[in-house]
């Protein structure tokens, strides 16, 4: 592996979609990319997206349904009548309509306000407010309600909490067992800045899944990813695996990457343990974000998932709507 620097840093398309298991499905050899075809991918010295410069229209293979359905009134009563936080909605996920007209969605607790700043998250950033303590029980509450076999669970990142939220984090996920003990869970967890005993709280709740996205290449963390760092969030995704957890990460393209950067990053997680790759398109949320440097075909996607694949990786989701959730039930 490279040595890592130490700077900080729907309807879906179903048949462009990626997604099986090596146990599953032979590996085929990776295609070749031409430059300019339709699956190319961007070419070495692209430049990386800028910020605020306009919106590009979006291709066909990105359009999404609007939400509906009964299942989607229920979904959005309960999130209502608890008080609870949805990285659907925060974030912006475009599959906010399917996976909520299925009847799931993927909790955000600790606050819907995070003390970073990354240039391509819709969340907002600021200073948070005061621990609610009641939200692991209202969050059980829910998931309880709504019936689901497999819960999903994110928050923002509270950097000015001595124990980034573990406390939290951890009374979560029991009260979810305590009450639903056949439910399954995956915790999306942030960057605890190399506070490892933290991370040890969030992970021994007994949560089925631990991921950690990387969220982008190396080469544009600084851009991407300003007060995070490459080689600590490789590190974590190490440490979890360590620790006996099945382990998940994810990565946009879009943003000025190349092939060649996609796979250093998938080398990278193969070495430090990681079992399941998403890969998804970069949509810029506002004007204020970073602009998308392009959008990649599905048929770059493909590729990607029959590289990750031969590389070691358990699972590869890639697929221009691909989100760390996405599917989530099937990463177990």
């Amino acid at each position: 592996m490279k040595t890592p620097p130490s700077y900080e840093g729907a309807p879906m398309a179903p048949d462009t979609s990626s997604s099986s298991s090596r146990q599953n499905k032979p590996l085929a050899a990776p295609p070749c990319s031409g430059s300019g075809a339709a699956g190319s991918v961007s070419p070495a010295g692209e430049k990386p997206a800028r910020k605020g410069s306009g919106r590009t229209p979006k291709p066909d293979w990105l359009r999404v349904k609007l939400p509906i359905g009964e299942n989607y009134k229920k979904v959005r009563s309960l999130v209502d009548e608890y008080q609870l936080h949805t990285i659907c909605e925060s974030g912006n996920c475009p599959n906010m309509g399917e996976c909520w007209g299925a009847g799931t969605a993927t909790f955000m607790i600790l606050g819907n306000v995070c003390t970073r700043s990354c240039s391509f998250c819709a969340v907002a950033t600021g200073r948070p407010n005061e621990l609610d303590e009641d939200e692991p029980r209202r969050v059980a509450e829910a998931i309880d309600l709504m019936g689901v076999k497999h819960a999903v669970l994110t928050s923002v990142n509270r950097d000015e909490l001595k124990d980034r939220g573990a406390g939290i984090w951890h009374a979560t996920v029991r009260a979810i067992k305590e009450r639903t003990p056949q439910v399954t869970i995956e915790t999306l967890i942030p960057d605890v800045r190399g506070t490892w005993d933290a991370l040890t709280v969030m992970i021994s709740a007994g949560q089925e899944v631990v991921s950690h996205n990387m969220e982008t290449v190396e080469r544009l963390y600084r851009l991407v990813r300003p007060q995070a760092k490459y080689a600590r969030s490789l590190e974590q995704i190490r440490r979890t695996k360590d620790y006996g957890k099945r382990t998940k990460s994810g990565i946009m393209v879009g943003l000025g990457e190349t092939r060649e950067d996609v796979e250093q990053v998938m080398d990278d997680l193969v070495e430090h343990g990681c079992n399941v790759l998403t890969i998804g398109q970069y949509l810029q949320p506002t004007k204020m974000h970073l602009d998308v440097a392009e959008f990649v075909h599905p048929d770059t996607f493909a590729l990607y998932h029959e590289i990750g694949m031969a590389k070691g990786f358990d699972i590869v989701e890639s697929s221009p709507l691909v989100r760390s959730s996405y599917h989530a039930e099937r990463h177990l």
